[in-house]
């Protein structure tokens, strides 16, 4: 066997498998979408939309839909053979202020977990927002491969 042949048939399988998994996260997002519309639609007649926890819940389910378009982003610029660096910063700090903006204390076992589970939160933001900005910013002064 052609060992060429071979890898060639290998990469078209996982190219496939590669937007395989792109058509599912558009499926994932799609659903999302029509829930988030559902539960938009239940607190609007309940008369619960002012709700601080319902509207935290809100925004909770429409960052998880940014992940799962980050995500979905970040498949197709693999796929494409391009930098996803960008992309994946972009879902780690949308991930984290997700976990910050969902943040309830009584959720630990004590003040001291809650804690340090806030300033590790925070620590986290902090350094994904310093490297987002520095790529970003700097972009035509880093090397080529991580912008």
């Amino acid at each position: 066997m052609d060992e060429r042949r071979v890898s060639d048939g290998l990469e078209r399988a996982m190219r496939a498998l590669e937007l395989g998994t792109a058509g599912l996260l558009v499926v994932l997002f799609a659903v999302g979408a029509v829930d988030f519309g559902l539960q938009i639609l239940e607190l609007g007649t309940s008369g619960r939309i002012t709700d601080p926890r319902a509207v935290v819940g809100l925004i909770d389910t429409a960052l998880l839909l940014f992940i799962i378009v980050e995500v979905f982003l970040t498949v197709i610029a693999y796929s494409r053979d391009e930098s996803v660096v960008r992309i994946v910063l972009g879902a780690g700090l949308i991930a984290i202020a997700r976990k910050i903006i969902t943040f309830r204390t009584g959720a630990y076992a004590s003040t001291e977990t809650a804690l340090f589970a806030a300033a590790s939160y925070g620590g986290l933001l902090a350094v994904l927002g310093a490297v987002f900005y520095g790529i970003s910013h700097h972009a035509g002064e880093a090397p080529e491969d991580l912008v």
